[in-house]
């Protein structure tokens, strides 16, 4: 498998990155065959391994530590904080206080002495920026974190992050991690070339719409159960007139791959590889089989001509549904600041 830079850093990557949400309570909690689908995508070249502390309370990276003793050397390894942890009002966020507890805490359970890429995992309107670029720059410069980035933080935040950065003197964010399939491509219209434009690295996460475009959602069919379902169920509410706009479009799109001879899944892939800005979309398996299925889309190219047909489908910098943006900014969720 080729390699790609991520962002400015030097650092080679593969061009998949294997996602770790599903390893634990929150997907496959068999911890042996979870290591046993890690190990199959080390050896098929994937050198890039994302997890997070709150993915099943940290069982997550627990199952990936256990994974790499041996391997440590041959991974660049993300993890994220942000998320409620336990009980206690301090336990989440992205506070110097948090930060330094939440990175010994993800040390521990990774079973390494440091994390090449440490992501802040939302926005924190309780937070400055300055104080959470403080924290993670003295992190950096402890040893403990190699670099730092951000994930599903609107492109305002993102220029904001970099320009408080260059004027404070600490480090700045070198990736951003936002959602982006074909069913969702409102990054398109300004996180993507914000972006490029500062020279961060992309990891899309969900490039598969949270199963989506799988050939799982099909009309006349069952909507498939899954905990992912339950735990954010207005993605997944067939019921509803956005859910019904996706799957028409995964009808149409599933007909697409088929004239062009690939899977559903390779032409999801592909299209979210092909996009300039992007670095590496992160995969989530839960089983060998989704592993498997895959691992093939880095080989695929799509041409101008389908790529058009998927504009056609959804057009350029369109998110099907609210629900999939990923994070909703409490302009919109507390009616105080919208009114005088």
């Amino acid at each position: 498998m080729d390699t790609r830079t991520l962002g400015r850093t030097g650092v080679q990557v593969s061009p998949l990155c294997l996602g770790a949400m599903m390893f634990g309570a929150w997907g496959n909690p068999d911890h042996d065959d979870s290591i046993r689908i890690i190990h199959r995508a080390l050896d098929a070249g994937i050198s890039f391994v994302d997890t997070a502390d709150v993915y099943a309370q940290g069982e997550s990276e627990e199952i990936v530590g256990k994974a790499l003793a041996g391997r440590r050397d041959e991974v660049v390894l993300a993890t994220k904080a942000h998320g409620q942890m336990g009980d206690g009002a301090n336990r989440q966020g992205n506070s110097r206080r948090w930060l330094v507890r939440a990175v010994e805490d993800s040390l521990r359970r990774l079973q390494t002495d440091w994390i090449d890429l440490y992501q802040v995992h939302r926005p924190d309107p309780t937070v400055e920026t300055e104080e959470t670029l403080a924290a993670l720059t003295d992190l950096q410069r402890a040893g403990k974190i190699r670099y730092f980035g951000s994930s599903t933080f609107p492109a305002h935040e993102v220029v904001e992050g970099q320009w408080i950065a260059k004027e404070r003197g600490l480090s700045r964010y070198v990736t951003e991690q936002p959602p982006y399939s074909v069913l969702v491509r409102g990054v398109e219209r300004d996180v993507l070339p914000v972006a490029q434009q500062h020279g961060l690295g992309v990891l899309p996460w969900s490039p598969l719409a949270g199963g989506w475009l799988t050939g799982r959602y099909r009309r006349g069919q069952e909507a498939p159960t899954s905990s992912r379902a339950q735990r954010t169920p207005a993605r997944f509410d067939l019921s509803t007139p956005e859910n019904q706009r996706k799957l028409d479009a995964a009808e149409a799109l599933a007909v697409l791959a088929d004239e062009a001879g690939v899977s559903l899944v390779h032409l999801a892939l592909a299209f979210v590889l092909r996009h300039p800005a992007v670095t590496s979309p992160i995969i989530g398996p839960r089983t060998m089989e989704q592993l498997e299925s895959q691992l093939g889309a880095v080989d695929v190219v799509l041409t101008d001509d389908v790529l058009d047909r998927i504009d056609e489908i959804v057009p350029p910098g369109t998110t099907l549904a609210s629900a999939d943006a990923g994070y909703v900014p409490p302009s919109l969720t507390d009616a105080s600041l919208r009114r005088r």
